[in-house]
């Protein structure tokens, strides 16, 4: 995934270089601010995320709101129309992402289960207008956790965790930051709602080598979780 992104990001900034190329030379000229030229801030990233972010619904509707922009700026459609549009959007992208993300988190439901059957514990952590760390001791078995930052920041360190088992890290960011440290002998898989928000994993990666996997679930709203 981050080779196609850096491929994608790559032909983007050679089109760019090209039309400045082509202004320079006046063989025709490219006008580059165009009206509504910032909306490609929105529709470049969004369409890049289609292709290499696992949130494709979250970047379909960012894709999306930004043409509708760009569309308005150009005297096409209407600010208003976007105005009355944008609550069922956000409704409507709320409801796909649970649809999607309950057929996505059948093995994560399932872990659950079964640590509650085998009697495995579950730590919870909430950091309401306040921060909170979580530090796992070198050998501490660590099962699963719940993370909630609501106004708040929430660091859990697994890096000297003993993870035996595929576990699951349930997340919540409501106007909120969550940091997740993780060890580098242990697999990730992401599945969460994200609106203006979302999961970053640009420092760990996977591995075949791995026998382990950490499950994290969850929701962003107005807020993110980065795993490191």
């Amino acid at each position: 995934m981050k080779k196609t992104r850096t491929i994608l990001w790559g032909i983007v900034l050679m089109l760019a270089g090209l039309a400045l190329a082509v202004n320079s030379l006046g063989f025709f000229e490219v006008n580059l601010f165009f009206d509504g030229w910032w909306t490609l801030f929105i529709i470049i990233p969004c369409f890049i995320g289609i292709f290499t972010d696992t949130d494709k619904i979250g970047n379909l509707v960012g894709l999306g709101i930004g043409v509708f922009l760009l569309f308005c700026c150009q005297n096409i459609l209407s600010f208003d129309l976007l105005l009355k549009l944008i609550f069922p959007i956000i409704i409507i992208t709320i409801g796909a992402k649970m649809i999607f993300g309950t057929m996505k988190s059948k093995k994560a439901q399932q872990i659950i289960e079964n640590n509650v059957i085998n009697g495995a514990q579950t730590r919870s952590a909430t950091a309401t207008f306040s921060g909170q760390d979580v530090i796992y001791s070198p050998g501490e078995v660590f099962s699963g956790i719940e993370l909630n930052a609501i106004f708040g920041g929430v660091k859990c360190d697994l890096r000297n965790a003993t993870i035996q088992n595929d576990c699951v890290i349930k997340i919540s960011a409501v106007f909120g930051g969550i940091d997740i440290f993780l060890p580098q002998n242990v697999n990730v898989k992401v599945n969460s709602t994200a609106i203006f928000g979302g999961v970053s994993n640009k420092a760990h990666s996977n591995s075949s080598s791995n026998t382990v996997t950490v499950y994290i679930e969850g929701m962003c709203l107005f807020g993110g979780a980065d795993i490191k």
